[in-house]
C-alpha cells in the first residue's frame, strides 16, 4: 500500500526520467499465449478503487455496473468485464475446502452474477490471492496449496477473468505459485484471462508471457497526480514487453473518484490508452458525473488503446517535463500524447518524422479530444495547460488538403501579475498547416473587473505555414485583487482555403501573486503557487502523516526534529513565486523517520526551467542532506521530491529548515 507509511491545437485540454527510458537492448519476451484471449488490453470495471471491502459492494453493486456498461454505450466502446476485487468470500473455506461466497453481499451465488452479466454480453471476473490469505486485514482464503479446486470453482461458475494477486504468499517463489494457477486454470477447459499482480516485483514482463494475458508493473495505483506520474513513470520504459495477449498492467483508472482533476483525468486515460494498458474502470459508475462518463466513452482514445497491432507508445522526448509518447498503429498512423507534467502551460512540440511518419507535403492530424481534424505541414504542437495532455492521431494522407490548417495557440510572457501593476503578455497564432489562414483574429479575456487591451494588431489578413500573429497585452488586475490563480482565455479565428471558419480557445491561468519579502524566509511561512503530492497533502511544519490535511507528526529525519519545513510524499512538488527578487534556496533533506527502513526519494530544486540543485536518491539510511541552489532571477522556484525510481511506497520526505533569501 501506499498508505500513510507505506486542448487541441486550438484548445488547451516531463518526467524527469530521460527519453531513452527503454532498456539498453530489446528484450526478448516469452512467447505468448496461443489461446486467443486479450488479443487487445482487456476493458471492464473493478470496483476497488472506489468502494474496497465496504459494504456497498454487492450483488446489486455488480449487476447496475452491468446495466450501466449496456445503458450508457459502454459496451458499444469495448468495455466487458465486470471484475469482483477482494471481501467477495467469507473468511473461511466450507467443510470440503471450497470458497464461499458471502451470502449478505451475494445472497444468490456467484454463479447467478455471472449468469445476469452474461445474459448483457458481457463477462465476469474474480479475484483471490497466490497466498495462504488475501491481501484485505481481514484475512479472506487465498489460493496457495487450493489452486485446482479454486480454479474449478471459478470455471463452474462461469468466471471469465481471475485477478491473482500476491500477498501472504510465505516466501514460495513467484514463478511457481503464478505457474500453478495457469495450470490449474488451463486444467479446467474455460478460457480465463488471467491477470498475473505480483506488483512487478520479480520482473513478470521478463517471464510471464507464456503464463497469463497481463502483469502488474507497479505497486497499487492511488487517486492522486503524484501516484499516476510515478507509475506512468515506471511502465513506460516497458513497452518492448506488450504485444497481443500479454500486456504490461499499470494497474486500474481513477478517473472519477474524485482525488484529481478532470484535466487530470484525461491525462490519467490519454497516457494509459496510447501505453496499450488495460482500462479498468475504477469509480463506481452509478455515481459518475457527466464529465467522467465523456472520458470513459471517447471511442477515439479508446481506439488507441485497442488498435489490434498492440504497440505500445514510447517516449519521443520529456525534457523539462514536456512528454511526447508515440504509438504506431496498425494503419501507419501515430498516435502522439503531448503531456505537460509540469505546474505551468507549457509549450510542447514534435515533428511528424520524430513520431516515424514517412516524409509526407502534408499530414492529416486528428485531436482526439476535440473530435476535429486539420492539415499539417508536419509540426505537431500546442500550448498545453498544466498537468493536461493533448492526444492526437496523425497520418500521412493523401486528402489532407480537406482539412483546414492547424493553428497552434500560444501565450509568451510571464502568467504571475501584481494586483495593480500591468503585466505584459504576447498571445501568438501560428499556422502549422501547408495551406494558408486567412482572416484570422484574436482576443484575450481576463476575469471581470480586470484591464486587458491589446497593445499591437490582433488580425491579420492571412498567415502563410510556420507563420503567427503575435500580439501584445497589457493585463492588469485591479488593486486589492486577492492572491489566487484566475482564467485567461485565448480566442481565436481564422479561415480555411476553402473559406471554412476554425474556432477555438485556449484556457489558461493566471496568478495574482505578492512580490516575496526581502531577507530570508522559512519556504513553510510562505505562499505557494501550487502544490502536488503522492499521497495527502504537502504538510507545513509536520510529516506529511496520514492521508488526512493536520495529522503530520514532528519533522524528523536520522533522528533530528526540525521545527519548520514541508512534509512531503513523492510525487511532490512545491512552487513559490520568487519574481526574479531571490538568490539562494537552501533546506536539509530526508526520509522522514515515520517510514521506518523503506522507501527511497531524491530531491530537486528547479529556477524555472532549470534543474538547480539535486541530492540524488537518498534511504532511510542516510542522514539528513543539506542541498542548496543559486535562483538568481527566477520567476518561480520549485521543490521536487521525486520516488526514486522504484514507486512512491513509503516515500514519506520532508524539507527540513528550507528557507529562501530575497
Amino acid at each position: 500500500m501506499v498508505g500513510a507509511l507505506t486542448t487541441g491545437l486550438l484548445c488547451a485540454a516531463g518526467l524527469a526520467a530521460p527519453a531513452t527510458a527503454a532498456p539498453a537492448q530489446d528484450p526478448v519476451a516469452a512467447p505468448a499465449l496461443a489461446d486467443g484471449l486479450a488479443l487487445t488490453p482487456p476493458m471492464g470495471f473493478n470496483n476497488w478503487n472506489s468502494t474496497h471491502c465496504r459494504a456497498d459492494f454487492d450483488e446489486a453493486m455488480v449487476k447496475g455496473i452491468a446495466d450501466l456498461f449496456v445503458d450508457k454505450g459502454l459496451k458499444d466502446a469495448g468495455y466487458r468485464y465486470v471484475n469482483l476485487d477482494d471481501c467477495w468470500a467469507l473468511p473461511n473455506r466450507d467443510a470440503n475446502g471450497k470458497l464461499v461466497p458471502d451470502p449478505a453481499r451475494f445472497p444468490n451465488g456467484i454463479k447467478a452474477v455471472a449468469d445476469y452479466v452474461h445474459a448483457k454480453g458481457l463477462k465476469l471476473g474474480i479475484y483471490t490471492s497466490a497466498g495462504t490469505k488475501t491481501c484485505n486485514s481481514a484475512g479472506f482464503p487465498g489460493a496457495l496449496g487450493h489452486e485446482y479446486s479454486d480454479a474449478r470453482q471459478f470455471a463452474d461458475w462461469g468466471v471469465d477473468y481471475l485477478k491473482y494477486d500476491n500477498c501472504n504468499n510465505l516466501g514460495v517463489d513467484a514463478k511457481q505459485r503464478y505457474r500453478t494457477m495457469r495450470d490449474a486454470l488451463r486444467a479446467t477447459g474455460r478460457s480465463i484471462v488471467y491477470s498475473i499482480c505480483e506488483w512487478g516485483e520479480n520482473k513478470p514482463w521478463e517471464w510471464a508471457a507464456d503464463d497469463g494475458q497481463l502483469w502488474r508493473t507497479t505497486g497499487d495505483i492511488s487517486d492522486s497526480w503524484g501516484s499516476m506520474v510515478s507509475i506512468l513513470k515506471q511502465n513506460l520504459p516497458l513497452a518492448p514487453y506488450a504485444g497481443p495477449g500479454h500486456w504490461n498492467d499499470p494497474d486500474m483508472l481513477e478517473v472519477g473518484n474524485g482525488g484529481m482533476t478532470d484535466t487530470e483525468y484525461r491525462s490519467h486515460y490519454s497516457l494509459w490508452s496510447v501505453m496499450a494498458a488495460p482500462l479498468l474502470i475504477g469509480t463506481d459508475l452509478r455515481k459518475a458525473s457527466p464529465a467522467t462518463f465523456d472520458i470513459l466513452d471517447n471511442k477515439e482514445v479508446v481506439a488507441v488503446d485497442q488498435d489490434p497491432l498492440g504497440k505500445q507508445g514510447t517516449v519521443v522526448s520529456s525534457a523539462g517535463g514536456r512528454w511526447v509518447v508515440a504509438k504506431e498503429m496498425k494503419d501507419g498512423s501515430r498516435a502522439v500524447a503531448l503531456f505537460n507534467e509540469s505546474g505551468t502551460a507549457q509549450r510542447i512540440a514534435t515533428t511528424a518524422g520524430a513520431v516515424g511518419l514517412p516524409d509526407a507535403p502534408a499530414y492529416t492530424l486528428r485531436d482526439l479530444w476535440q473530435h476535429r481534424s486539420y492539415n499539417t505541414a508536419g509540426t505537431l504542437a500546442a500550448t498545453v495547460p498544466a498537468h493536461g495532455t493533448v492526444l492526437l492521431r496523425v497520418a500521412a494522407d493523401p486528402d489532407w488538403a480537406a482539412n483546414p490548417p492547424a493553428a497552434e495557440l500560444g501565450l509568451d510572457g510571464s502568467p504571475f501579475v501584481e494586483a495593480g501593476t500591468p503585466a505584459t503578455l504576447t498571445t501568438a497564432v501560428t499556422d502549422l498547416g501547408r495551406t494558408a489562414a486567412r482572416q484570422v483574429s484574436v482576443s484575450l479575456t481576463g476575469p471581470e473587473g480586470w484591464t486587458v487591451r491589446p497593445t499591437s494588431a490582433a488580425t491579420a489578413a492571412a498567415l502563410a505555414t510556420g507563420k503567427s500573429l503575435r500580439t501584445g497585452w497589457s493585463v492588469t488586475a485591479p488593486a486589492g485583487t486577492p492572491t489566487g490563480s484566475y482564467a485567461l482565455i485565448v480566442q481565436a479565428s481564422y479561415r480555411s482555403p476553402s473559406g471554412q471558419r476554425v474556432t477555438g480557445a485556449l484556457p489558461l491561468t493566471a496568478s495574482v501573486v505578492l512580490p516575496p519579502p526581502s531577507g530570508t524566509s522559512y519556504a513553510s511561512d510562505l505562499p505557494w503557487l501550487s502544490a502536488t503530492n503522492g499521497w495527502g497533502p504537502v504538510e507545513r511544519d509536520t510529516s506529511n502523516g496520514e492521508s488526512a490535511a493536520g495529522d503530520g507528526h514532528p519533522i524528523t529525519i536520522g533522528g533530528t526534529t526540525y521545527a519548520k519545513g514541508l512534509g512531503v510524499h513523492a510525487e511532490s512538488a512545491v512552487e513559490f513565486y520568487t519574481g526574479g527578487r531571490c538568490s539562494a534556496v537552501t533546506a536539509r533533506v530526508g526520509l522522514d523517520d515515520e517510514t521506518g527502513t523503506r522507501g527511497t526519494v531524491a530531491f530537486e530544486i528547479w529556477a524555472d526551467g532549470r534543474k538547480a540543485a539535486s541530492t540524488g536518491v537518498l534511504t532511510h539510511a542516510t542522514p539528513a542532506r543539506a542541498v542548496s541552489a543559486d535562483v538568481t532571477g527566477a520567476q518561480v522556484v520549485r521543490l521536487v521530491a521525486t520516488d526514486g525510481g522504484d514507486g512512491i511506497d513509503y516515500d514519506h520526505a520532508d524539507w527540513a529548515d528550507p528557507k529562501l533569501t530575497c
